[in-house]
């Protein structure tokens, strides 16, 4: 009696033994005490059978989906799939599931009977009704024309004087190559390019020349 009467320290780290020491205790038929109301020892002992199968079950169960699930890694390893592509096919369902599910059909609906009262309420109606009407006077109003007709103008004279600047340009460029100064110049240019030819030219014959070309007295071979 005075070991039962004792409090137990909740602090102390021999805490948890009781109770395991409790569960490895076989409970008998005497410990369990009375049977549940409405029912016979006959009928308890039937139920305990029963659900000792459910749960022997269970267990078998779980063996067994362990198994099919290492076998399944198995396969998506051999498959090339990794865990990312799972994780787009379960998200990928997951959403499926959600759209079909009876809250996001309820949602849906009602989001579209909303959108159905808001759009056909007088107070819609009105505001684009009169929205309307401030753009159609807005359209038909002398400043919008003006604005309109200025901006036009402005494109066509800015792509007529672009088409100036153009001709202008093609016709100064003609007028300076028909010139001329630009006529000297490219006939300079002509002669200079004929004597660089040409005394690459009597180079070239000066170095085939015969030996006896030496014999020349310095007044043949004196430059211009």
């Amino acid at each position: 009696m005075e070991s039962a009467n004792q409090d137990i320290n909740l602090n102390s780290p021999n805490k948890g033994l009781l109770a395991d020491a409790m569960t490895d205790v076989p409970v008998d038929n005497a410990a369990r005490g009375a049977a549940p109301v409405g029912l016979t020892l006959a009928e308890e002992e039937e139920l305990r059978a029963e659900l000792a199968k459910v749960e022997e079950e269970i267990g078998t169960l779980r063996q067994v989906l362990a198994a099919k699930e290492r076998h399944c890694g198995e396969l998506k390893r051999k498959l090339g799939l990794t865990p990312l592509d799972g994780l787009k096919q379960n998200l990928s369902k997951s959403w499926h599931d959600v759209q079909v599910s009876n809250a996001y059909v309820k949602t849906s609906e009602k989001l579209g009977e909303w959108n159905d009262k808001v759009t056909q309420s007088d107070l819609y109606l009105s505001a684009s009704s009169t929205l309307e009407d401030w753009n159609e006077k807005l359209t038909q109003s002398e400043a919008y024309k003006k604005t309109q007709e200025t901006l036009s103008q402005a494109g066509q004279k800015t792509s007529a004087a672009l088409s100036n600047v153009g001709s202008v340009i093609s016709r100064k460029l003609g007028d300076m190559r028909n010139s001329a100064t630009f006529k000297s110049f490219e006939d300079r240019v002509g002669t200079i390019k004929s004597r660089v030819v040409g005394s690459r030219e009597n180079s070239t014959d000066g170095l085939h020349s015969p030996s006896g070309a030496g014999d020349k007295s310095p007044q043949d071979n004196a430059p211009f």
